[in-house]
């Protein structure tokens, strides 16, 4: 019978499903076992360590690699082959252990959680593991507890259910065991509850409809199957960046090939080795494994900002992001109720310090700081929140934070009386707790009965139309005066005041009696003691975050499953809406985004930015139509509704405290203080990412580049290679090596989330580095052939030699323009990055011991140099930062201009 036991009564499920109000039999357990599977929802076939390395050879740059290392096999060149091959295995090796790394970060995070039910089994109450419940099987419920699968309430008391991660409802909603009609809308099927969700408080005993993928987390998480992942936006970059490696590598080769044919003087079998180590060196073979480092280390530094990348090409991806579509609960907001406002019936409002659960604030009336022992009044009030009430405040004294039990509502009531002094029952109300009448939707109300030494007085919480509607009088300055018309009227409109601004109002109040059992239809005649507004304040960084990505050019929407006003408000808190801007729509709900054509949906999703009471469904259509807009859309969630989207966005992002299973397995990144600033900083993160990225690859481009221009130039004059096919390959491999790894660890220079975001196609290696590009090839080959032609007098060795040295050292300094093609490198500090002044050392031992030592002198062909000659050749070589700084001062200049 799918999907209408809410449609049955409760004798009508128990027999839809062969149950009863004891439950099942072990026996008949076992047997449904085997009809229905256990109670799980089956996770995505976990990657075999086998088939997580060899994705790592997923990249046009590892095939283009494997071809220069065929080619190098083909010629007989086995060092070369070898070296190549182990640069491959040693990028798969990063990748593979970083994404291992992340998928065991993401498994301790879930292994977290509770996955435990009580449930009748032979008559008698049992605790079992969740996965063993079956359809039939009576499951016992009470306050904290999480549901463990879809089911129909058999009885309940004061039962009220947090349904956010399927519904988005932040607030607990009233559950019964009275049925409703067939066509209710899911979030109205008051007499069921669902698996992912947790009871707030109260107590119910319900029988188990659905178990694993036919409950409605499971039907979610089985759609995502349909939908296809899809390559980063940094494969496709790497891709590209590979096809533009690949063309300039066969051009210059060829080029190369060409012009030492024409010039003469070279065997065919030189010409070959020539060419061949020239494309070879025009690959950079170090490329894929520095891309990798490169994202390993934004990876870790995001790790250690609370972002745990679950898989690694994911990281740059952040930082080219141009709309980030987040939830409010927990992300925005502090999933914390605190009340801000108190009202006393004629009196000024008077305003509440402090955030959360820590109970410590200020009453603040007229600007003062109010006296709340002396105040009469104030302290009745207090007495009634902290008498009504079955939540408690827990102190985490190690970690001294406070967390919630029970409901947050009445948390925040806690939290109120303590801030006034009134910590405990005993200390608020001078008498016993005899009854208690818990809230329900019916009622609008919860009521509390203690017996004291004046007698009995009934304490009440509830809506505040439902209380004023029940009270006769009110608490005043003299004593318990009558309600009139005209101070209700004043409450009310402060009430409707509050409500648009998105405050939770309650109002409190009291009885005396001498009932000595609650009866709610004798609730009445009450003494409205006031009103207090409570809201979910936001985040105190939510703000500044926002207006980051304001600055960075990145558009921030909010999605989510409140109210409109509740949205709204927090919107204009945290600056997605501007206070001031009347112009245009500021918010839209599902049913109106639904009543919208296609066109006017468009323009919707272009213009709004806050959208409420949404879907799962209307949150994936965003998402894909904010994707075939052209944007590169980020998009946060913690509850299975949201995990579909999370999947089909570019970055989909998963709370880490409070999501679930679902949406963090359809994530690429887990925020693991469900913060929003920590998605800024991990864009901010990510951007660093590509620049250094960038950077590696201008920094690869330029020196091979030059080494070409040179190579051409000398033996288009006639004369004889400037530099061998192996002095070519550890210019390659060893010098642009130890640079670009050293490159890869830059930190940013505080400008990232100040520039609007990378294009989505923009290319790795584009047009803007060409000017920069030329003036490096004509002041290092300008180098390497000054040195050639002074020295060739000595001998080809000799001139060789020179050549290496200066290309080598050029190629070092030039390392120091890399690290930012905008600011020079004394403005961001010579020694600020050590992993760089370590790479420029070492290079510079290296080179020094393979031209000073007699068995490195002999495989490479060198010749002996003087110390001066050495000297004076790094001070040519020191040209290439000069060029560098002159470079970056004149295109600062020419931009203030132009701009």
């Amino acid at each position: 019978m799918e999907e209408v036991y809410h449609a049955l009564t409760v004798e009508e499920a128990l027999r839809s499903l062969d149950s009863r109000r004891e439950g099942l039999a072990t026996e008949e357990v076992r047997r449904r076992q085997v009809v229905f599977g256990m109670n799980e929802i089956p996770e995505a076939q976990k990657t075999s360590w086998v088939l997580l390395f060899l994705r790592q050879f997923k990249s046009l740059l590892i095939a283009v690699l494997l071809v220069a290392a065929v080619i190098a096999l083909a010629m007989g060149h086995l060092v070369d082959m070898y070296v190549i091959f182990a640069v491959i295995f040693i990028n798969a090796s990063i990748g593979f252990f970083q994404e291992l790394r992340a998928e065991n970060a993401v498994a301790a995070l879930k292994r977290m959680l509770v996955q435990q039910a009580r449930v009748l089994r032979d008559g008698k109450e049992k605790l079992v593991t969740a996965k063993e419940l079956v359809p039939g099987d009576v499951i016992v419920l009470e306050e904290g507890e999480n549901i463990p699968a879809d089911a129909r309430i058999i009885e309940a008391r004061s039962l009220r259910i947090v349904e956010a991660s399927l519904t988005g409802e932040s607030m607990p909603v009233g559950k019964q065991a009275e049925l409703v009609g067939r066509d209710t809308a899911f979030a109205e099927r008051r007499c069921m509850l669902y698996k992912g969700t947790y009871v707030a408080s109260g107590f119910a005993r319900a029988v188990v409809c659905f178990t694993g993928l036919r409950t409605a987390i499971g039907k979610i998480a089985e759609t995502l199957t349909e939908i296809k992942p899809q390559r980063t936006n940094f494969q496709r970059k790497t891709d590209r960046l590979a096809r533009q490696m690949a063309v300039i590598a066969v051009f210059s080769a060829c080029l190369l090939f060409v012009v030492a044919y024409f010039s003469g003087g070279h065997t065919l079998d030189e010409l070959l080795l020539i060419s061949i180590a020239a494309m070879v060196s025009s690959i950079p073979e170090g490329l894929p494994a520095v891309l990798s480092i490169v994202l390993a280390i934004g990876s870790h530094r995001m790790a250690k900002r609370n972002a745990i990348v679950r898989e690694l090409n994911s990281v740059e991806t952040l930082g080219a992001v141009t709309t980030i579509v987040t939830d409010k609960t927990g992300t925005l907001t502090q999933n914390m109720l605190t009340v801000r406002k108190v009202l006393l019936p004629q009196e000024e409002e008077i305003l509440v310090t402090g955030d959360g659960w820590h109970p410590v604030g200020n009453f603040v009336q007229h600007d003062k700081i109010l006296d709340h022992e002396g105040h009469e009044r104030l302290k009745k009030l207090l007495s009634i929140a902290i008498g009504s009430n079955n939540a408690a405040i827990v102190h985490d004294a190690e970690k001294d934070s406070y967390t919630l039990t029970g409901d947050p509502t009445e948390g925040a009531l806690v939290v109120l009386a303590h801030k006034g002094g009134l910590g405990l029952v005993s200390s608020a109300v001078n008498g016993i707790k005899t009854d208690d009448l818990p809230f329900n939707s019916k009622n609008r109300f919860r009521a509390t009965l203690f017996r004291e030494k004046e007698g009995n007085r009934i304490l009440v919480i509830g809506a505040p139309e439902r209380i004023l509607e029940l009270s006769n009088s009110f608490e005043g300055r003299n004593g318990v005066e009558l309600l009139s018309a005209e101070v209700a009227e004043g409450i009310q409109e402060k009430i409707d005041r509050w409500s648009s601004d998105a405050m939770r109002i309650i109002a409190l109040a009291y009885k005396p009696t001498n009932e000595e059992r609650l009866d709610a239809e004798k609730i009445d005649s009450l003494v409205l003691a006031g009103i207090v507004g409570m809201i979910d304040p936001p985040r105190p960084d939510a703000r500044e975050a926002v207006e980051k990505c304001k600055h960075a050019g990145i558009r921030v929407i909010m999605a989510t499953g409140d109210h409109i006003n509740t949205a709204v408000a927090i919107a204009k808190a945290v600056a997605i809406i501007d206070n001031g801007d009347t112009s245009k729509v500021l918010a839209l709900n599902e049913s109106q985004l639904v009543a919208l054509d296609d066109k006017e949906f468009d323009e919707a999703v272009r213009t709004v930015s806050v959208f409420s009471r949404l879907t799962p469904n209307m949150k994936l259509r965003i998402a894909s139509r904010l994707q075939e807009m052209g944007e590169l859309v980020a998009m946060t969630g913690d509850g299975v509704n949201d995990a579909p989207a999370l999947k089909k966005a570019d970055i989909g992002v998963a709370m880490g405290m409070m999501g679930t299973d679902v949406a963090r397995n359809s994530a690429k990144l887990v925020l693991a203080d469900d913060n929003f600033a920590t998605i800024v900083s991990a864009v901010e993160e990510g951007r660093i990412v590509f620049t250094n990225a960038r950077q590696t690859s201008y920094y690869l481009v330029t020196t091979n580049f030059a080494e070409i221009v040179a190579l051409i130039s000398v033996i288009a004059s006639g004369n004889l290679i400037p530099l061998t096919a192996t002095q070519i390959l550890w210019l390659n491999l060893v010098t642009d090596g130890v640079g670009d790894i050293s490159l890869a660890t830059e930190k940013g220079h505080g400008e990232e989330l100040s520039e609007k975001a990378v294009g989505k196609g923009e290319n790795i290696l584009n047009r803007k580095i060409l000017p920069f590009l030329l003036v490096m090839a004509i002041v290092m080959s300008g180098g390497a052939l000054g040195a050639y032609f002074w020295f060739l007098p000595q001998g080809i060795e000799k001139a060789r030699t020179t050549v290496f040295i200066i290309m080598a050292f050029m190629q070092l300094f030039n390392l120091l323009n890399m690290r930012s093609l905008h600011k020079s490198v004394f403005e961001i500090g010579l020694f600020t990055n050590k992993y760089i002044n370590v790479a420029l050392a070492v290079s510079l031992v290296i080179q020094l011991v393979i031209i000073e030592t007699p068995f490195f002198e002999s495989v490479f062909g060198f010749r002996p140099v003087s110390f001066l000659e050495f000297v004076s050749l790094v001070a040519c070589a020191s040209a290439s930062l000069w060029a560098g700084e002159a470079y970056k001062y004149s295109r600062r200049k020419f931009e203030r201009i132009i701009s």
